[in-house]
């Protein structure tokens, strides 16, 4: 119960657990978690860290991702993922919400609520997806000055750099902007929106020693490949930033068009996750027992077996 017992808190930074997770050595897979539960979730499963997606949290809010969102609200999510899983949190930190004073601002707040990494991209605002079209990109000049900036004012959070420029500078662009931003100060280089594995190849080949980062987003310009096939080209992280959010909504979007359909929920509860499930997985026979007042919690007997 990492939230509540001294005892069970790291002992470490996160961002020194983070950076231990690269250097030890293989890729380092971060599964999107949109939320304490889906952090919960990914923790039991055996992830030892965990990405959280702009994208993902925009669309979770109702809202596109188009750097709408604040660096307070994005803090909200950091600390509900970081707390429930106890987990190192990779998070988009979009084009940080602004020049270097708010780059700085950015990464003191994300340290102070349990970050332990960060990326910044090199978009103009309104920035897009990277797999999206007509992406504007800032002078490399400005983002190295970000990057530099994030540098400065971190403790311990490892700094990745994005460039979304092989769409349009060409590979020799990316590879030159990504050179620039590592003098910069960035620990990691995150090549945004490689649609071919010889594009991922001969980046990584361009850019030896230096920790990358691929993005296995669904229905995007990247192809399907697996953790092991991104290592084998060079890659020392990989993400699925969007697909826990992917896999909710869908089942949500048939949970309410069964209730609108049927006036019950019955037909679904194969699909729902049990009462007993859910207060396993938040641990609330742990908190009763830190507290004598709250007379321990009789889970009902199911109905019809349900």
């Amino acid at each position: 119960m990492p939230y509540l017992l001294s005892s069970d808190m790291p002992t470490e930074p996160a961002g020194l657990r983070f950076r231990a997770l690269i250097e030890r050595g293989g890729i380092l897979r971060l599964p999107g978690a949109h939320n304490g539960m889906a952090g919960i979730q990914a923790r039991n499963a055996g992830f030892e860290a965990l990405y959280l997606s702009g994208a993902a949290m925009t669309a979770s809010m109702g809202l596109p991702d188009l750097g709408i969102i604040t660096v307070d609200e994005v803090s909200f999510f950091i600390r509900q993922v970081a707390r429930a899983s106890g987990l190192p949190v990779l998070v988009d930190g979009d084009t940080g919400y602004g020049e270097a004073l708010n780059v700085m601002h950015m990464v003191r707040t994300f340290e102070d609520a349990g970050a332990g990494a960060v990326h910044l991209e090199d978009q103009l605002l309104p920035k897009k997806c990277g797999h999206l079209n007509d992406k504007k990109l800032a002078d490399a000049r400005d983002m190295a000055a970000k990057v530099a900036a994030a540098a400065k004012a971190r403790r311990h959070l490892y700094v990745v750099a994005r460039t979304d420029a092989a769409a349009s500078e060409g590979m020799d662009g990316a590879v030159a902007r990504a050179k620039m931003y590592m003098e910069a100060g960035a620990d990691a280089i995150f090549p945004e929106a490689l649609n071919t594995a010889e594009m991922f190849r001969e980046f990584a080949a361009r850019m030896p020693g230096v920790p990358l980062l691929a993005n296995m987003t669904e229905f995007g310009r990247t192809p399907f490949f697996t953790a092991n096939e991104f290592e084998e080209m060079g890659y020392r992280m990989v993400i699925w930033p969007v697909s826990s959010l992917r896999v909710a909504n869908k089942a949500q979007e048939k949970l309410y068009g069964t209730i609108a359909r049927d006036g019950s929920t019955k037909a679904m509860l194969e699909d729902m996750q049990t009462r007993a499930e859910l207060y396993a997985a938040i641990g609330l026979d742990d908190y009763e027992a830190l507290d004598a007042s709250i007379v321990a919690t009789v889970i009902p007997e199911p109905i019809d077996g349900k």
